[in-house]
């Protein structure tokens, strides 16, 4: 018998919060990192962000943390037939274009095979490695460096 009221509050609270929800979506009280929107309205995107040209490496925080890519990529064609990044990164060319070679890493299967070409697991750069953009911070970032990298 006591059960009854127990789940005739619950019920009543679950549809008070689901009628509380609907309100605000429907008048527009979405709220998001690009700011308040109606759900029918289709906000521009913002404009694209200055990319650092050509720079040192950015430091890393983390062990194994992919580095980001100090330069523009747009454009850069990376699929199935070709990989536009291997032209610079690869082995075969880092030496003559002075860029970065890939990590060793990059040859290893799951299993931990190492192969005589990029894995393709590790084939597709933008999966990891985003281009540095001079953009602010979308959220705060209390996030604390790994003391043995020396980064301060």
């Amino acid at each position: 018998m006591k059960i009854l009221p127990i789940i005739m509050i619950t019920a009543s609270l679950a549809m008070a919060l689901s009628v509380q929800a609907y309100q605000e979506v429907t008048s527009g009280g979405l709220e998001t990192i690009r700011g308040i929107a109606k759900i029918n309205e289709t906000k521009s995107a913002e404009a694209l962000k200055r990319v650092i040209k050509d720079k040192n490496p950015i430091q890393r925080n983390y062990v194994h943390q992919p580095p980001v890519v100090p330069h523009q990529t747009r454009g850069y064609r990376v699929n199935k037939d070709s990989n536009k990044c291997l032209t610079c990164h690869g082995w075969k060319y880092a030496r003559e274009t002075g860029a970065t070679k890939i990590s060793l890493t990059h040859f290893e299967t799951r299993d931990g095979k190492t192969l005589s070409d990029v894995s393709p697991r590790r084939y597709f750069c933008s999966q990891c490695h985003v281009t540095q953009a001079d953009a602010p911070e979308l959220v705060d970032n209390l996030f604390k460096p790994v003391e043995s990298l020396g980064n301060d």
